[in-house]
């Protein structure tokens, strides 16, 4: 039965992810979004003028700062969208691709729109070394600083957040030996599903064309972070980073780079327009507790979707939580079991079952529309059902989504 303004999504894309100074370490993140604006639009033969608002994450401002501001404007125009196009930025940390998809499915939901686009995209490989303002008015004698805005993953005034997480998963009873475990099962299962054709392009994978000049384009089409020939022992030789007590570079995402977007519709507008919905959307959330508690929001976060979406735990076929750093999912999974083994257990077999962030990568600001569609992907590989998702920002904010998937 179609409920009033009920939102679902009908095309859903990235590109491939690459590394800290990989392929595209020098394509600017506002053309890597516009890439993938244009793609999901083109999937469903949707026309630019027919998206009501967009919406577009984005979360390492100085980047975004080389092309000045306004980075969905930008986006949106240099998709091809028309100069009427409404658009919004949003910077909520990791979660503002997942946040911009909020807004957008709050607006059809509402009844003030129909069709809305929720978007993200980050270069993580071109943030600038930085001046302090001061020098803009002259120094004297000496040297001058540069400030790494990317050095350290934290924010000024509070710790790291490696330092946050590791503590936090300390408490829990999340140990380093647990969190690089998790984090080779990560490896290892976006390996398996890489070899079963899971990433492959034209499902959540679009193929992206890097212009070389006078010689042939490189052709961009698989994710650049994974490391298949990863080892629990490599794992446990690698030294804890920025003085957390459990995380390393092992056990944590990389500096990443990409862009997603997901295209959202009333079920009344995709039924006029012969579409089939990818899937329905239950319920979304925003969430924020104490800052330092970064690796359990998202544990809080879906105890709060499940809650408003009135569905259980056990009605939930597949979970994805973002792997901001192994602690993440360990620890929301022990929140949500209420600290049973056997029922964490459960949990995490049904968690991030095709790899997660340590393997795919971390592009912060497309972070969170990309753990949707993965989500929304493998139900649909399995024949439908519900999932739910969610994903954890700076200084312990969260956003989560429960979608529903129909089988054939």
């Amino acid at each position: 039965m179609e409920e009033k303004n009920s939102v679902v999504i009908v095309s859903a894309v990235r590109t491939p992810f690459g590394k800290f100074g990989g392929t595209l370490k020098n394509i600017a993140s506002i053309d890597l979004g516009a890439m993938v604006i244009r793609e999901v639009l083109r999937r469903v033969k949707v026309k630019g003028e027919e998206v009501e608002e967009v919406y577009y994450g984005t979360a390492v401002p100085a980047e975004v700062g080389l092309e000045t501001d306004v980075p969905a404007r930008q986006a949106t125009l240099k998709a091809g969208m028309p100069s009427e196009s409404i658009s919004v930025t949003v910077d909520r940390a990791c979660c503002s691709s997942l946040a911009a998809v909020r807004f957008g499915y709050r607006a059809i939901k509402t009844g003030e729109i129909e069709i809305a686009l929720g978007a993200g995209a980050e270069n993580m490989s071109r943030t600038p070394l930085v001046l302090p303002p001061g020098v803009r008015w002259g120094s004297r004698l000496g040297s001058v600083e540069l400030w790494d805005c990317l050095y350290g993953l934290g924010y000024k005034g509070f710790n790291p957040v490696s330092v946050d997480a590791g503590e936090v998963a300390l408490e829990y009873g999340i140990t380093r030996e647990d969190q690089d475990r998790w984090a080779y099962q990560s490896q290892m299962k976006y390996a398996k599903a890489f070899s079963e054709g899971k990433f492959n392009i034209g499902e959540e994978l679009m193929k992206v064309e890097i212009p070389q000049g006078k010689s042939p384009p490189i052709i961009f089409e698989r994710d650049e972070f994974p490391k298949p020939d990863t080892t629990l022992e490599k794992l446990s030789k690698l030294p804890l980073v920025y003085g957390s007590p459990t995380v390393t570079a092992g056990n944590a995402p990389g500096l990443d780079t990409g862009a997603s977007a997901i295209l959202m519709m009333s079920e009344r507008r995709a039924k006029d327009k012969g579409l089939r919905p990818l899937a329905k959307i239950l319920c979304m959330v925003a969430t924020a507790t104490a800052p330092r508690l970064i690796a359990a929001i998202p544990g809080f976060t879906i105890q709060k979707a499940l809650e408003k979406a009135q569905t259980t735990l056990d009605q939930i076929d597949l979970i994805e939580i973002n792997e901001a750093f192994a602690a993440m999912p360990l620890v929301s999974a022990k929140i949500l079991a209420d600290g049973d083994p056997e029922r964490m257990e459960a949990l995490l077999r049904k968690t991030n079952v095709n790899g997660g962030a340590i393997a795919i990568g971390h592009p912060v600001g497309a972070s969170g529309a990309r753990i949707l569609m993965t989500l929304i992907y493998e139900l649909r590989r399995r024949g439908g059902g519900k999932g739910v998702a969610s994903i954890c920002g700076g200084l312990a904010q969260g956003d989560g989504v429960v979608v529903d998937v129909e089988g054939d």
